[in-house]
């Protein structure tokens, strides 16, 4: 009587298990290859998916797989605009240096246009710390420095949760990230104090959904292989 109530038991159990949400099923993708539910922003064939402030078509130089800055056009921004994201967005300094300090390699990728990765040639390259590559741009140090050297591809991928504001513009939870710099840790969930601000104390100003940037900070930085995965409004 014992050994049938445990089986009939087992069975409820593995039936209600089965019962339970399944999670989507997805092809993973790959090197160089972008999950199935991912909106690929650069393939390497075409600046579609960018456009520069003004909403002209973004110009910078699309070659080999890879799109530099042109020098002096501008920051490009997506066409489309998004909240939670995870992102992977590959990069690359140029192999031939020049300059030190923040002048090496500099860009920087901004979710929603207003809270910068930074990017930077951080390769035998001492600036101030919270303004290296991999450092939430003037408020966090990266956990350490994973930089490859001049000229060889390096990639983040970042978890970007975005800040909640109340109806009165008041801020409700601040954005949130998460980046690892070529596999490795970089930024453990840091809470953002506000917009990135070269000078001053960040503050938040309330806004919704918003571009991805990559700015141009008259350097010829290359990127390749962006995509993202919109996330769920869930923390």
């Amino acid at each position: 009587m014992i050994r049938l109530l445990w089986t009939v038991l087992v069975a409820l159990s593995s039936l209600s298990a089965v019962e339970l949400p399944q999670p989507v099923a997805i092809d993973p993708g790959g090197p160089g290859k972008a999950p199935s539910d991912a909106i690929v922003l650069f393939d390497g064939n075409n600046l579609d998916a960018w456009q520069h402030e003004n909403g002209s078509a973004a110009n910078w130089k699309v070659a080999d797989g890879a799109m530099t800055v042109a020098a002096v056009s501008g920051d490009i921004y997506t066409r489309q605009r998004f909240g939670d994201v995870q992102l992977h967005v590959e990069w690359r300094t140029p192999a031939v240096v020049e300059g030190h300090g923040q002048e090496r390699g500099n860009s920087g990728v901004y979710l929603q246009s207003r809270y910068e990765v930074q990017v930077l040639d951080s390769y035998d390259n001492v600036t101030y710390s919270n303004g290296q590559a991999a450092a939430v741009y003037k408020q966090y140090i990266p956990l350490v420095n994973a930089s490859r050297g001049p000229g060889e591809w390096q990639c983040y991928d970042i978890v970007f949760r975005a800040p909640r504001f109340g109806a009165d513009g008041s801020l409700e939870s601040p954005a949130v990230m998460t980046v690892f710099h070529n596999g490795v840790l970089v930024q453990d969930h840091v809470e953002l104090r506000g917009a990135t601000t070269n000078v001053g104390e960040p503050v938040y100003q309330a806004h919704g959904p918003l571009p991805l940037m990559l700015q141009d900070h008259h350097n010829p930085l290359s990127y390749r292989n962006i995509w993202l995965r919109e996330l769920s409004a869930g923390r």
